[in-house]
């Protein structure tokens, strides 16, 4: 399923979505995929200074990919 990302609070809702569909614990996700735990907590938590590499890393750990589309391939 593809979803819209507009904000790091949104970000946040599909990291924590995908990690309790995959019976995770923010420290046990944290873990498998090489970052803090307060990085998790405050990535869940939508902040907006998340590192952007580190979230690349957290996505891909929970098999999560990212779609950029220039302007000319956006849908309205």
């Amino acid at each position: 399923m593809s979803k819209q990302v507009k904000s790091p609070a949104d970000i946040g809702a599909l990291v924590r979505t995908a990690r309790k569909e995959q019976n995770l614990r923010q420290d046990e996700l944290a873990g498998v995929a090489g970052v803090g735990l307060r990085f998790i907590v405050d990535l869940e938590a939508g902040k907006p200074t998340a590192q952007i590499g580190k979230v690349l890393q957290v996505l891909q750990t929970l098999g999560c990919s990212i779609h950029i589309l220039e302007p000319s391939e956006r849908r309205r």
